[in-house]
């Protein structure tokens, strides 16, 4: 690649930005802020939350009213058990991100669903919760011997299920309307409010839009908060199942449980969804950032942290690195195999052996890079749009100053406000600067390789007695790209404060918590979660039920918290050459966040508890659609680590003395 303005990063044809020699002039002039503009602009727009959710809504409402027969098309046929369209469609609203809810098929549980009177009424938003441990199904095996009957059955009876999992849900019923009873006091005294009170607030009011970093408060709930029974939440493919047909199901697999004799009902549940995996000599990568560094957010992109966004040299696909390990003085890390081998790789042992052509690995191919440096240049587009207003604030407060008005508070002000646009206009350079080293020394794809493949086993899944799947692929990594290496750390990022980490992750405040925030949002791993570790959780959550948080960041997703649920999950996957099977670790999103835990891309990244111990692999989840996942499936840290082992005999997660590592580490 040419050092021609073509290859400059970020560039398209209508930013018309100069030779890459010239970029220290560009990114100061006003054609560079327009072009972050316009980056921003576009982000914005494929970030949006609405789109699919409203479209598939807008559909059906539309399909509901040009029905001119007597029978709406919403309404359920009471005499073959179909739920209606409306309830099929929103019976889940809330457990995933931009309509990838799943669809209901059908339930046996005796809530009431109300319907919506429309497409933008109010529709509760449903969450997923952890079953807790004091279940009968939590002790002495029950669950796994109930899901393997249920695994066993639907298949015998030629049923295309995708997974099978235990849960509850939980909702908020909004309270009906009413008149308020308190008497509308002190409206006479807010209309009284001088000018130039008013005036103040206003000011006040963009400043504190302006505000960063600040900890988001636990939403107040408007409504009564609603826990389903435990259920038996079975999905499905698409389109493969009806609801008369899911009623015979429920109705024999209620004869089991019936059999069971249990002392609290298990309500049954199928819904559509897929199990899928999830797919998405240059300069040294960088040394973590620290706490409240500003570049932070970016930094890990391009850091020797866990997370990295990887893919082949040659390939799209995108993933997540995994655990750093040493072995033979030489430095390695995991992903999934499928990150990095195409489909029609085939499926035989890969191992490297000289002189062979070479599987390099890159720290982002070509989409994820290009849409990492636009995630630069429109965070520049923003801190402009602040300095601006920043600038307007201050023209404003000096006029009141300079005609006393509204004085000390007028001159405090605007010393706060001068103080933020130093601030902002210092982020600003830096952030420019930034993308000029982007654009020199990373923008072609050989700067960005970061070592080898040199062994990944076939895929398969129910592997040995625990039935887990086998999807790993080893890297060797090369020396002069991990000059700054501090071992085996998780960065928590920037996207969640740490007064919320610690909301997140320690609910309960009346039970002593593990989690420790720990210095400058760099996790250090140690220790290793095991089979037995997962039926037996340590936290508390506000309920007051053992739970165990998991903690992932991933290259699509970022930071997110998790719940680990006790009781694992059977899925199934499809493939045009048959169904791969398996038992997997099921990660719920939390209850109180937002969003999905993961989505694809994310595949390869590491779960990790509280206290930094490995917990298990992402490698991908179930949904009807690509933009996040119900629920997560992950391998057993512990599994993968055996084969490593049986590879790689002596390999090692720790270092005693990183700099002497370094210092004799083979290239």
């Amino acid at each position: 690649m040419s050092d021609s303005a073509d290859n400059v990063a970020g560039y398209t044809k209508e930013d018309s930005p100069p030779a890459r020699q010239n970029l220290e002039f560009w990114v100061n002039t006003l054609d560079f802020d327009r072009t972050c503009d316009r980056k921003a602009k576009e982000r914005a727009l494929a970030s949006s939350d609405e789109g699919d959710l409203l479209d598939d809504a807008h559909t059906l409402w539309s399909s509901s009213n040009s029905n001119t027969s007597t029978t709406s098309t919403t309404t359920a046929d009471t005499d073959s058990h179909e739920v209606s369209e409306l309830e099929a469609y929103y019976y889940y609203y809330g457990l995933g991100p931009k309509g990838s809810h799943p669809r209901l098929i059908y339930r046996d549980s005796a809530d009431v669903f109300e319907e919506p009177t429309g497409p933008e009424t109010y529709v509760r938003q449903m969450r997923l919760l952890d079953v807790p441990g004091h279940h009968e199904f939590a002790k002495n095996g029950l669950w796994d011997e109930t899901r393997n009957w249920i695994e066993k059955f639907l298949i015998g009876q030629n049923i295309q299920v995708s997974s099978i999992d235990f849960v509850m849900f939980t909702w908020l019923e909004k309270l009906a309307d009413r008149e308020l009873e308190s008497e509308d006091e002190g409206e006479d005294r807010e209309d009284t409010r001088a000018d130039e009170g008013q005036e103040e607030e206003d000011v006040d009011a963009v400043f504190a839009a302006l505000t960063v970093g600040k900890s988001a408060k636990p939403p107040a709930e408007d409504g009564e908060r609603v826990y389903s029974n435990p259920t038996i939440w079975i999905g499905a493919l698409p389109e493969t199942l009806n609801g008369a047909r899911a009623f015979e199901l429920t109705t024999q697999l209620r004869a089991y449980l019936d059999g069971l004799h249990l002392t609290k009902r298990v309500d049954i549940a199928f819904r559509e969804s897929v199990a899928r995996s999830y797919l998405g000599n240059g300069p040294a990568l960088y040394s973590p950032a620290e706490t409240n560094d500003p570049l932070q957010a970016f930094i890990d992109n391009v850091s020797v942290v866990h997370s990295l966004t990887i893919s082949g040299r040659k390939t799209t696909m995108q993933g997540t690195l995994g655990p750093f390990f040493q072995h033979d003085g030489k430095l390695y890390a995991l992903t999934c195999r499928h990150n990095l081998f195409m489909s029609d790789d085939g499926n035989a042992e890969y191992r490297y052996h000289t002189p062979a052509p070479r599987r390099d690995v890159v720290v982002m191919g070509k989409p994820a890079f290009d849409s990492y440096v636009d995630s630069v240049q429109a965070h520049i587009s923003t801190l402009n749009g602040t300095a601006k207003t920043l600038r307007a604030l201050i023209r404003t407060l000096t006029e009141r100053v300079q005609q006393q008005i509204n004085l000390p508070t007028s001159q405090q002000r605007l010393d706060e406000n001068e103080t933020e646009l130093v601030k902002i206009n210092r982020r600003i350079v830096e952030f420019k600067q930034f993308y000029i080293t982007l654009s020199r020394k990373w923008s072609k794809l050989s700067d960005r390789i970061i070592g080898h493949i040199v062994w990944a086993p076939p895929i398969a899944a129910g592997v040995g007695p625990n039935r887990f799947t086998q999807d790993l692929c080893v890297i060797k990594l090369h020396k002069p790209k991990f000059l700054a290496f501090i071992g085996n750390v998780l960065s928590l990022g920037p996207e969640i404060s740490p007064e919320d980490f610690k909301r997140l992750m320690c609910e309960h405040i009346d039970a002593p918590s593990e989690f420790k925030y720990p210095p400058h949002g760099i996790l250090h791993m140690h220790g290793m979660l095991t089979a037995n570790d997962v039926n037996n959780p340590n936290s508390l959550d506000d309920q007051g039920d053992r739970i165990r948080r998991v903690i992932k960041r991933g290259s699509t997703t970022n930071t997110t918290v998790g719940t680990l649920s006790r009781f694992i999950s059977f899925v199934r996957k499809y493939n045009i050459t048959g169904t791969l099977e398996s038992l997997e670790l099921a990660i719920l999103p939390h209850e109180n966040a937002t969003g999905t835990f993961s989505k694809g891309g994310d595949s390869g990244a590491m779960g990790v508890s509280a206290t930094g111990a490995y917990v298990g692999k992402v490698s991908g989840g179930t949904n009807k659609g690509t933009g996040g996942s119900d629920i997560t499936y992950a391998t057993l840290f512990e599994y993968d680590w055996e084969l490593i082992l049986q590879e790689f005999p002596g390999a090692n997660l720790y270092w005693d003395d990183i700099p002497a590592f370094l210092a004799a580490m083979i290239d």
